[in-house]
């Protein structure tokens, strides 16, 4: 398959994990305990807001369930979780009316097929 012995892998992913290690460590560990400038704490308000849709759009435009082809039924939950969370300013609400617009999408697509 891969070609690796069990000695390896198990060095490759060593060498990773102390890799992950020091990069975490370089931010925590090195500068933890100094004050960021406002620019740098501004900018970082910013990060879940572009990590979330990140971790969503594969799932709505290339779902596994319907082999990675777009479908009508996720494509409007997620409008509705966009239009909820722009209407409210809220996170919770927008994925909860997500939820429920894929719920029942799904819901009136399995009594129509």
């Amino acid at each position: 398959m891969t070609g690796y012995g069990t000695g390896e892998i198990w060095a490759i992913i060593a060498i990773l994990a102390v890799g992950t290690f020091l990069i975490r460590f370089s931010f925590v560990g090195l500068i933890g305990n100094r004050p960021m400038p406002d620019l740098v704490m501004r900018l970082l308000r910013y990060t879940p807001v572009a990590v979330l849709p990140g971790l969503v759009a594969p799932l709505v435009l290339w779902p596994a369930a319907t082999g990675g082809d777009p479908d009508a039924v996720r494509l409007i939950a997620a409008g509705v979780a966009l239009a909820v969370g722009l209407w409210t300013r809220a996170v919770i609400w927008s994925i909860v009316a997500g939820f429920m617009a894929l719920y029942a999408g799904l819901g009136v697509a399995a009594l129509l097929g």
